[in-house]
């Protein structure tokens, strides 16, 4: 069965930087657009950041444009979000995301409708 699995998160102080992975397996991940996700504790989940099945296209939320980075690595069936600069209100549950169609990625501003999902990984930042 298709699994995500995230990593990486933890605690950073503000303006240090975190890297995220997730580790996707059973689905053919270089046809998979890949996103990035966040949930604060009390908030709706919000998009963070979205990158094309081939890694061309990328696209990121106003709020991380020019701190964040996403990547992916297809050989490995990795996906990647470099955090720096980060702020409190970065602090959430960070999740990754897959769907066949990097469209319904850029279109969710809250995930609804992604065919998978992985479990989150915590990051904190202090101030």
């Amino acid at each position: 069965q298709v699994q995500l699995v995230e990593s990486g998160g933890g605690l950073v102080q503000a303006g240090g930087s975190l890297r995220l992975s997730c580790a996707a397996s059973g689905l053919t991940f270089s046809s998979y657009a890949m996103g990035w996700f966040r949930q604060a504790p009390g908030k709706e989940r919000e998009f963070v950041a979205a990158i094309s099945p081939s890694g061309g296209n990328t696209l990121y939320a106003d709020s991380v444009k020019g701190r964040f980075t996403i990547s992916r690595d297809n050989a490995k069936n990795m996906l990647y979000l470099q955090m720096s600069s980060l702020v409190p209100e970065a602090a959430a549950v960070y999740y990754c995301g897959a769907d066949p169609a990097y469209r319904t990625l850029v279109l969710s501003s809250h995930g609804n409708g992604l065919d998978y999902w992985g479990k989150g990984t915590l990051v904190t930042v202090s101030s």
